[in-house]
């Protein structure tokens, strides 16, 4: 694993901004979920917002090993998919779904990431359940990213919190250290053991990601190479904040008031 990357405090102001940018980004492209609408319109709307902000997407063109560039700016995650969705102009979000947006925008040398499940119309109340015990363990794991804890007591606050109402993480994808790059170390994932692993100092900067299923975790990927959903077709959530680990706790660099409430 490579090196953590402690940040300085002018590099935590400068993702203060990146952060903001990409809470605006996802409470503009949340604006236009609605009935009716393709999940391209979604991403044309990033691409406007992202040109607006004098940023660039962090996923638009992203590349994995033995996959194709990722090509659109955000993931649009329906009902029993995951993460990784991939916009177009077939897919028609209709009254009833769910629909988990992740974007991120590169904005002044640094990445800001943030993830929220929006409803379409009026929805179930178990999707309703699902989308308020997600964020709950979103909230109970941001609770824990302070100095002097471990990365364990992150990872397993999501998880206690999820299984105690009966759902299930994601245990095939992971938040991870954020900054400069998109992805850096450590992995955060949404599950483990309190009091283990590394412990967390001020400058540590995470994007802390829970993914649940409202059924068990396991997942599989579509022929695209990129659509995660889960393997029994249960609905899923994701939420997600860049958080930075400051010596006073942690400050969620992603927090926009008028998309989280």
């Amino acid at each position: 694993m490579s090196k953590i990357r402690i940040k300085s405090q002018p590099e935590i102001e400068a993702m203060r901004r990146s952060g903001k940018a990409a809470s605006l980004l996802l409470q503009r492209i949340g604006e236009g979920v609605a009935p009716g609408v393709s999940t391209y319109e979604l991403d044309q709307i990033s691409r406007q917002t992202i040109k607006e902000l004098g940023g660039v997407s962090s996923f638009l063109g992203y590349q994995l090993p033995e996959h194709a560039p990722y090509p659109a700016t955000i993931c649009a995650s329906i009902n029993e998919e995951i993460i990784h969705g991939i916009p177009s102009k077939a897919v028609i979000l209709k009254e009833g779904d769910i629909i988990g947006i992740d974007t991120a925008i590169f904005l002044g040398g640094f990445h800001g990431d943030n993830a929220f499940t929006f409803k379409v119309g009026e929805i179930s109340e178990d999707a309703q359940k699902l989308l308020d015990v997600t964020r709950e363990s979103l909230y109970a794991s941001i609770n824990e990213a302070k100095p002097g804890n471990r990365l364990g007591d992150v990872c397993y606050a999501v998880q206690e919190c999820v299984e105690a109402h009966g759902f299930s993480v994601a245990r095939d994808f992971v938040g991870h250290g954020i900054g400069r790059s998109m992805h850096e170390s450590p992995q955060v994932p949404n599950f483990g053991e309190p009091g283990k692993g590394i412990r967390l100092k001020p400058g540590m900067v995470l994007a802390i990601e829970p993914m649940v299923n409202a059924g068990r975790y396991e997942a599989a990927v579509r022929e695209d190479g990129w659509t995660a959903v889960t393997a029994d077709s249960s609905l899923s959530a994701h939420f997600e904040h860049t958080v930075a680990v400051l010596s006073d706790g942690p400050e969620i660099l992603t927090y926009n008031p008028d998309l989280w409430g």
